[in-house]
């Protein structure tokens, strides 16, 4: 059964083809299934690390509970400057609050805000730094909260302990410390598709972080 795409991701995917964007976003099962966990972990606030287009950012915002948030965080200003445009466009802007800077700088600003606790975490940024997106977005959900980091098997790379490959070492130690995290549960969901053989990792936080 084919289900109708939101308004507002076809708008993020519009807009991301007009501008020219690397074509690196989230499949759309991908992109229906962080709404899903949106949706089944009643998300009043989410955190994005990389928006790029927005296009993921518009499949968690059709998820959020009434009166939520997805706060996302892009590194390049006009990347930035263009994905307020689309939420706007898509009727969505009220939902989103696009954060520019770099990932941690953001996340140690939230922490300072107090932002969150957030329900549902995306992380989808420049992966060598996925371990230290996790540790802090980590410390920042509430239990029962769920973490995604995507891109973690790439193509099954992650299985050479031989890799030179800074993405590879990243997201193998995003796995490692999501695993060894205490009162995190995780699992290793591993996708096939259009973007070829990838995975993520997807942790729920079962109790308060420090």
């Amino acid at each position: 059964m084919m289900h109708a795409v939101p308004r507002s991701v076809q708008v993020a995917a519009d807009r991301s083809r007009q501008l020219g964007l690397p074509e690196i976003s989230v499949t759309p099962s991908a992109g229906r299934l962080l709404m899903m966990l949106a949706q089944l972990t009643h998300a009043m606030r989410v955190l994005e690390i990389g928006t790029l287009g927005g296009y993921s950012t518009a499949w968690m915002a059709e998820g959020l509970a009434p009166g939520g948030r997805v706060t996302t965080i892009e590194v390049d200003a006009a990347r930035a400057a263009a994905a307020v445009e689309t939420f706007r466009l898509g009727d969505i802007g009220e939902r989103v609050d696009v954060r520019h800077g770099t990932g941690l700088g953001v996340l140690a600003s939230l922490r300072a805000e107090r932002a969150g606790p957030f329900d549902l975490v995306f992380i989808d940024a420049d992966k060598e730094n996925s371990p230290n997106y996790f540790e802090a977005a980590s410390m920042m959900t509430r239990p029962g909260g769920v973490i995604v980091i995507d891109n973690v098997v790439r193509h099954g790379e992650i299985a050479d302990a031989s890799s030179k490959d800074a993405n590879v070492i990243g997201s193998r130690e995003a796995i490692r410390r999501a695993g060894q995290a205490p009162g995190v549960s995780t699992a290793v969901l591993q996708t096939v598709g259009t973007k070829g053989y990838d995975g993520m990792v997807i942790a729920m936080v079962g109790r308060a972080q420090g």
